[in-house]
């Protein structure tokens, strides 16, 4: 499987997980990343685990529901949870696990999936910007799931350091599917990328 596909193949189980947990009104955050610092906050009794593999999806609900980040490398193994990210900078508003999430993913290489509890949202970072934000109680959302690790992927780089502040302001998000809302990408350049 190439790299870019496996990433995706990743994210889409993430937000798979992530819409599940939101859904039973808990919250919790996946960090997809190589080296992102992170301290582990209790002993870990589960050996590290691909997500690929068979039942993979239970157990990471079960453990991203613990306090701390569970920390997913780019080649789908669980290598850790339960693990506190020392937050760079607050995100104004909102709490520590937004915080934790923000500043993961200031991090080369690394997006941060993060489950609010008391919004029932995954949200999506990427190089210190919300990008995508998904409401777990819009029906027939994860339907559409398979589509926005593919969507996440092409908006790339030059486009997330283009954003700047408009990231962080949900009233200039764009809704391409209900209940997901993509930030900061210019309509035009959006309409291009889903078609």
């Amino acid at each position: 499987m190439k790299k870019e596909k496996k990433l995706e193949k990743i994210e889409e189980i993430a937000i798979k997980a992530g819409i599940e947990i939101a859904r039973k009104g808990e919250g919790g955050l996946f960090v997809i990343s190589d080296d992102c610092p992170y301290r582990r906050l209790l002993k870990q009794k589960i050996k590290p685990f691909s997500v690929f593999e068979k039942g993979a999806l239970k157990i990471l609900m079960s453990i991203a529901t613990i306090d701390g980040a569970v920390i997913i490398t780019r080649e789908g193994v669980v290598k850790d949870y339960g693990a506190m990210i020392k937050s760079k900078k607050v995100f104004r508003g909102y709490g520590t696990r937004h915080s934790a999430a923000y500043s993961a993913s200031l991090c080369p290489d690394t997006t941060a999936i993060l489950v609010s509890q008391e919004e029932k949202k995954v949200k999506i970072f990427r190089q210190g910007n919300l990008v995508m934000q998904i409401d777990a109680l819009q029906k027939n959302v994860e339907k559409q799931i398979s589509e926005l690790p593919g969507v996440l992927e092409s908006i790339g780089v030059g486009t997330l350091s283009s954003l700047g502040v408009s990231a962080l302001i949900p009233g200039l998000g764009i809704a391409i599917i209900p209940g997901i809302i993509i930030f900061g990408v210019p309509y035009y350049l959006l309409r291009r990328l889903i078609k």
